[in-house]
């Protein structure tokens, strides 16, 4: 018995050692929450997720800058779990990945603290969607940060995963000022970070 409850013991030790275990059995749990909420058939709706500052969130007494990030990403898992969004990608053969993100942060949310994830699908391109996160406080209903969100799709496209679960066309919303220029700035980084390395490669040659 007690070499069992060892082994137990050893076993958990190297799990929590060696990877982010609450950070999984999170992701578990907010996939099987969604789940259970009704479904959302409008792609671009609005979905909110709720959550409090609690005392692992923290440094200084406000919520660490990526724990947001961190909370955005379960946020994302319930918006794609509602709007059939994973179950496309599982009927396509298909995976997304972030391809850029980007977090203005306004006021601390503060230890104790409630609020609301607002996500949404803003529009898409070709190859992305492009979202937009907001941690809104639930004390005063303040934006307490803004995130936008470039989640790229692997061996698929936004237009087909729109059509397999809309079965047509869905036409393309148009993209936001604000977002345009992120758009811009991410391009012009791109360029340049391709640029560098062509230098690279020359002086290496």
């Amino acid at each position: 018995m007690e070499d069992t409850l060892l082994w137990i013991v050893g076993v958990l030790l190297l799990l929590f050692c060696s990877l982010d275990v609450w950070y999984y059995l999170r992701v578990v749990l907010v996939l099987v929450r969604a789940w259970f909420l009704s479904p959302v058939f409008d792609i671009t709706a609005e979905q909110t997720a709720s959550g409090r500052v609690v005392l692992h969130d923290v440094d200084l007494c406000h919520m660490n800058n990526a724990r947001y990030l961190r909370e955005c990403d379960f946020a994302r898992f319930s918006l794609y779990t509602r709007n059939g969004v994973f179950k496309a990608l599982r009927a396509l053969g298909a995976t997304m990945v972030v391809g850029a993100s980007t977090i203005r942060y306004r006021r601390p949310l503060c230890v104790g603290e409630a609020f609301e994830i607002r996500s949404r699908i803003i529009t898409w391109d070709e190859k992305s969607f492009y979202l937009e996160q907001r941690f809104v406080s639930r004390k005063d209903g303040m934006v307490s940060a803004v995130m936008f969100c470039k989640q790229n799709v692997l061996r698929s496209s936004p237009d087909k995963i729109l059509q397999y679960l809309c079965k047509r066309k869905v036409e393309v919303p148009e993209f936001p000022e604000d977002l345009q220029h992120w758009i811009s700035f991410i391009s012009a980084s791109s360029k340049a970070l391709r640029g560098e390395s062509q230098l690279d490669d020359k002086k290496n040659e």
